[in-house]
């Protein structure tokens, strides 16, 4: 279960918009938001967002607690880049899932639970659901994908290799060999000489959000096709495989049953579901994949949900999304166009 959070938190560097999701994802506490170090008392604890500007500090030599804040896996419908409100943050008191360099408390969680029959069968339910629906983290793209006519003549392996921002914390914490999208492209392209090899930037790239990492122009050098805009859950169903470094599409290929082969330290990898090219000697438990699921959708996530603020479960969260994907627009409103060169720079 998540472990217990003070009745008293201190919130350091949150902007006025995410200073009402604090609240909301951290209900019961009373939230103190501060703009400095200065302005925090010896002996609290203090939340922060995990990627954020004050992720580096010595906390220990403050005498302060942190309490580390970042999105969800399921989050909404359209990029948090893009400032689109969340469904789910995680609150974790260790570290932070994408951070391999430290225990997290989904990692002690995975680690330690007792995944009893009820559990597993609520966790096997979503994951069906979440199949069925084709929910991802994000929920975008407009152009359905299909195999290429050819490869599907010739019998082809289809190896879907995401990228990812290569300024991301997770590759920073998280990818202590492979660290590159290209570096990435081509050990696939190594393991797999004769696969159609189909390269999806970040929608976060895609969209001039973040920058491209390096030589990723170069892309096709690689493989056999770049997909561009394409909805990542039908996407995952019509591949074989993944490669990843530590994306979450690997967590999602895995709900649909795919082979992932992890080039990072992921928090799916170690657990005996994914071929993995590092070792991960904190965690020597194999587990089901009913049992990743409960642990990363079900208990380890905080939802809130978008009609009232509050807490909700992951399954009405699951609910909410499909109401609003399905009355989503294929376009942005013209305000987060405008806003998208700002929040570039940013």
């Amino acid at each position: 279960m998540r472990e217990p959070v003070p009745s008293v938190v201190y919130g350091l560097g949150f902007s006025w918009r995410k200073r009402a999701l604090v609240r909301n994802f951290l209900p019961g506490c009373q939230v103190l938001f501060v703009r400095s170090l200065k302005q925090i008392p010896i002996g609290v604890t203090v939340a922060l967002w995990a990627s954020g500007p004050h992720r580096d500090v010595d906390w220990a030599a403050w005498q302060a607690t942190p309490l580390w804040l970042e999105d969800g896996f399921l989050r909404s419908v359209g990029l948090g880049a893009d400032l689109v409100r969340p469904l789910s943050w995680v609150v974790d008191t260790r570290g932070m899932y994408y951070d391999a360099t430290r225990p997290s408390d989904l990692e002690h969680l995975l680690q330690t639970t007792d995944f009893d029959v009820p559990i597993q069968a609520r966790a096997n339910a979503l994951r069906q659901a979440l199949v069925r629906s084709g929910l991802t983290k994000y929920n975008v793209g407009q152009q359905p994908w299909r195999r290429p006519d050819a490869v599907a003549q010739r019998g082809q392996a289809v190896v879907l290799v995401p990228g990812q921002v290569e300024t991301d914390a997770s590759l920073r914490k998280g990818a202590p060999g492979i660290h590159t999208n290209m570096g990435l492209l081509q050990a696939a392209r190594a393991a797999h000489p004769d696969a159609w090899l189909v390269y999806k930037p970040h929608p976060d790239v895609v969209a001039g959000l973040r920058g491209q990492g390096i030589g990723e122009a170069a892309a096709e050098q690689w493989c056999d096709e770049v997909v561009l805009d394409a909805p990542m859950g039908p996407m995952l169903e019509a591949v074989d495989q993944v490669h990843v470094m530590t994306s979450l599409a690997g967590f999602e290929a895995l709900l649909r049953g795919k082979p992932v082969t992890c080039h990072g330290l992921p928090f799916y990898a170690g657990w005996g579901l994914t071929t993995d090219a590092l070792p991960t000697p904190r965690r020597g438990r194999h587990l089901d994949l009913d049992a990743l699921v409960a642990g990363a959708l079900v208990l380890y996530p905080r939802y809130a949900s978008l009609a009232t603020g509050k807490p909700c479960t992951v399954e009405q969260a699951m609910a909410e999304l499909l109401v609003w994907r399905a009355r989503s627009k294929p376009a942005l409103p013209w305000w987060r166009r405008w806003l998208r060169p700002l929040i570039r720079h940013s």
